[in-house]
């Protein structure tokens, strides 16, 4: 097979195919977490920034590689999520702006997409680490550079980039050392190898299901809900699953299984290949369809969705979208402010402290879930003020904060680039309204900087960090760096956590516990450290964080 040259068509099949291969691989991106805590989301995010971009592909009415290149910039950028989503989305970014002028992409087109790609993605970040999704990518663009005096055949061109990238991604943990003493490759990098081996595939004419990609346009049951009423849901359920065959099964069979189905509802799709049938059928009584199903073989992979359900979702969701359009008119209003204050937060009760501070806009969001760019232009767009301040308070979501920062053109934004909650609250407590923007900018950073956070989690599988044996359900106490206490005692790992973070400058420890302790827990520990550090201060407070039973401050 030799292909020379691919389409608009061609390429949207390529780009679809690749997020379907790392949707379908999410789950084994996230356990590449170098720290074996509840929360690894390099998977997820890098997920839903592509599935924003698809959303948009899959918007466009009039299919040319230009427009193509339009929806895969503008969807991954503002639905990137994470360090890893906003470096995929600069990826994305680069790669299309070379493309845009081409009706067809050769394999100089390829490789000049590929090198504008690695460009814009390490100009994206301010300190570019090697080992990690980046040097896997340049490794790439470096290869297709080659290829271009060697091949007109953008398969053989792919094979070889692939080939040069996997090789790249096996050696991340010798760049990295924490990879290397955990025993996985670089995330991130694992989830960019997906997306192309995924589009290769599709290139290749290999037959890739994506089904896996929700269909953005309709609801995930495939009906468009838009405008239609629960009354006009004739068949309720939108089943799926899928036969492992174990009788006979033959043309006949399946005519009679499709007239079967048939008298139950409608839209019904049964598609055999060799010993598995995949089935799909509206219907009011699922039961029976599994029920006849069931003769022939056994099942798997079975889902059941209630349209109706759904459609008063829709309504539901609609209902509040208008309610904030006009709280946010009623806040457009109000006089315009010179500052104001948006920060991301996990658990109600640091959100309510933040409130409490005089922050205008709490994002839900943290280390179990990245809020996207988009988030952060939503946030933006509700706080009435000349100056906005962002306190993402985690490593992973200060990227995206400042895309959001560089999209927007009516209000001045400032990112406090604080790496956990502790940060945060000390970084808005130092806030001065008489001082400058700038001024205030640099206050913030400075006070911040001296605060000590730790957190308190359980370990989801074993593992060896910094010369500490962890097995699976272990308690762990982390600092902003590394892991400080391990055990099999919340209370006792807090302590030994709190004790690793104490020095002779400290005067103040405070508590916030999670939804999972118990206020009387907390202050069971409270009083232990009082005991140990009669001259220090202790405070408590109710966070309601998930997966962290403390996040704590030592200042």
């Amino acid at each position: 097979m030799v292909i020379n040259t691919i389409n608009a068509e061609q390429l949207k099949k390529i780009f679809l195919a690749g997020a379907a291969r790392l949707e379908a691989k999410k789950e084994y991106i996230n356990e590449l977490n170098v720290f074996p805590v509840p929360d690894g989301d390099t998977g997820t995010n890098m997920t839903l920034t592509i599935m924003s971009a698809v959303k948009e592909i899959n918007n466009i009415s009039n299919l040319t590689i230009e427009n193509l290149a339009k929806a895969i910039s503008g969807g991954s950028l503002r639905g990137a999520r994470g360090n890893s989503g906003v470096i995929l989305s600069q990826l994305f970014r680069g790669f299309a702006k070379e493309i845009m002028a081409y009706d067809e992409i050769n394999v100089t087109v390829m490789s000049n997409a590929f090198q504008k790609a690695v460009e814009t993605a390490y100009r994206a970040v301010m300190k570019p680490k090697e080992g990690t999704i980046l040097t896997v990518a340049r490794s790439g663009a470096e290869k297709a550079i080659e290829l271009v005096y060697e091949t007109d055949d953008l398969v053989i061109f792919g094979k070889e980039v692939i080939a040069q990238m996997e090789e790249t991604l096996a050696y991340t943990p010798e760049l990295l050392p924490v990879l290397k003493e955990a025993g996985v490759v670089d995330s991130g990098a694992q989830g960019l190898m997906e997306i192309i081996k995924g589009g290769y595939d599709a290139l290749i004419g290999k037959e890739v299901d994506l089904s896996i990609i929700p269909d953005t346009k309709t609801s995930s049951t495939g009906i468009n809900i838009e405008h239609v009423s629960n009354a006009d849901i004739k068949f309720g359920y939108c089943t799926e699953f899928i036969i492992l065959l174990e009788k006979e099964y033959n043309d006949d069979t399946e005519l009679k299984f499709k007239a079967f189905l048939e008298t139950l509802g409608d839209s019904i799709v049964v598609v055999s290949d060799d010993d598995v049938v995949k089935v799909h059928v509206h219907t009011n009584d699922p039961g029976l369809a599994i029920q006849r199903a069931l003769t022939y073989g056994s099942l798997t992979s079975i889902k059941i969705d209630n349209m109706r359900e759904e459609h008063n979702e829709k309504v539901i969701k609609d209902a509040n979208k208008k309610a904030k359009e006009e709280e946010s008119k009623q806040k457009d209003n109000k006089p315009r402010k010179k500052v104001g204050f948006i920060t991301v937060s996990m658990g109600d009760g640091l959100g309510e402290i933040f409130k409490g501070l005089g922050v205008d806009y709490v994002i839900e969001g943290g280390q179990t879930m990245n809020p996207s760019t988009e988030d952060m232009l939503t946030a933006i767009s509700e706080v009435n003020a000349d100056t906005i301040f962002i306190l993402p308070n985690n490593s992973n979501i200060i990227l995206a904060a400042e895309q959001a920062m560089q999209l927007t053109e009516d209000k001045k934004i400032i990112v406090i680039p604080s790496k956990t909650v502790p940060q945060g609250i000390t970084a808005i407590i130092n806030f001065i309204y008489d001082k400058s923007p700038e001024e205030n900018q640099s206050r913030m950073i400075e006070e911040m900087q001296k605060v000590k956070s730790g957190q308190v989690t359980y370990a989801v599988r074993d593992t060896s960090i910094d010369g500490k044996e962890i097995k699976q359900g272990n308690i762990m106490g982390l600092s902003d760096k590394t892991i400080l206490s391990v055990g099999t005692d919340i209370r006792q790992t807090t302590l030994e956590l709190v004790q690793s973070l104490v020095d002779e400058d400290t005067e103040l420890i405070s508590l916030y516990y999670g939804e999972g302790v118990e206020e009387a827990e907390a202050n069971e520990v409270a009083d232990e450290l009082m005991k140990h550090y009669s001259n220090l201060d202790v405070e408590v407070h109710y966070g309601g964080q998930p997966i962290y039973y403390y996040i704590l401050s030592v200042e």
